[in-house]
């Protein structure tokens, strides 16, 4: 657990006069102010009243736990917005414990840790993590990856279906037929596609050969800005700035080691999930010491 200097930390922006700034968010963003609920699970009483206290700060009403069962709970019982997971719990860890929140909750959610190894980040953004920071870290920090990722789209498009009640006239039957031709149209309109590989950013779908591949928010979000950019290289740096909704910023753009192993863990769960090897890549190309691109068509 961490010591009481990074309890120190903490304090230094706790107790700093002020209100916390409104953010406004981008289009099919949610702003961090006003924006509603939020989970804290954390076994340390103290570092879970500090985070707690950081994101009452920030407009959230706050529901916080000390194990990742009773965290599952709360989220089930709340849904949050965004769900703050420590790494190291007794019973369930954090791992498990985001597997399981995931696949009930579309809740964003950033793990704390202070263990930094590199095995560490690849389970937890395989776990279904947004974002992976380590302890010590300043309350600031914390925030501002919350409202970078609250800046992207998290709800995904839903198709609603409409029984057929009875037999169509002729009249009607043709008259559908020439609805589903516009709709066939405008469905068309807005998708990227690359051997195969479709997306529609908008709508949030991303198929192979016809067939649905579930990604996170970030990897979704890294194939999008690729296949976006075509055959130009789109370096680690400017995706990890893009997820973090600081592409254009001006004076505030620094990129971390963390940072970039992030990006290229993303990449290679993407590779994954897609079916190509890096060896051997159907869809993405590295770029060594600089990025990726497209492969040609």
């Amino acid at each position: 657990m961490p010591g009481e200097a990074f309890r120190r930390v903490f304090w230094d922006i706790i107790t700093e006069a002020g209100t916390p700034s409104v953010t406004r968010a981008r289009p099919g963003g949610v702003s961090v102010s006003n924006s509603g609920v939020a989970v804290v699970i954390e076994d340390d009483a103290d570092i879970r009243s500090l985070i707690s206290q950081v994101l009452e700060q920030a407009g959230f009403a706050v529901h916080a736990a000390s194990s990742g069962i009773e965290g599952i709970e709360l989220v089930q019982q709340h849904q949050p917005v965004v769900t703050t997971l420590d790494v190291s719990m007794p019973g369930i860890d954090g791992f498990e414990t985001a597997k399981r929140i995931r696949a009930v909750s579309d809740t964003y959610i950033v793990m704390l840790t202070a263990r930094a190894d590199e095995i560490d980040t690849l389970q937890g953004l395989q776990a279904g993590a947004d974002d992976y920071v380590t302890k010590p870290f300043r309350p600031r920090e914390l925030r501002a990856r919350i409202e970078a990722m609250m800046r992207r789209p998290r709800v995904m498009a839903s198709a609603t279906v409409t029984p057929i009640e009875a037999a169509p006239s002729a009249v009607a039957a043709a008259a559908a037929a020439a609805a589903a031709s516009t709709a066939a149209t405008d469905e068309d309109e807005g998708w990227y596609e690359h051997r195969g590989l479709r997306l529609h950013p908008e709508m949030r779908i991303s198929t192979v050969d016809g067939t649905d591949v579930d990604l996170t928010r970030s990897e979704f979000d890294i194939l999008a800005d690729l296949m976006s950019s075509g055959r130009r290289v789109v370096g680690k740096d400017e995706l990890a700035l893009m997820l973090r909704g600081e592409r254009y910023a001006r004076g505030n753009e620094f990129v971390s080691e963390h940072d970039v192993r992030a990006i290229e863990v993303h990449i290679a769960n993407l590779r994954r999930k897609l079916g190509e090897s890096a060896a051997n890549p159907r869809w993405i190309e590295t770029i060594r010491g600089v990025g990726y691109r497209l492969t040609s068509a």
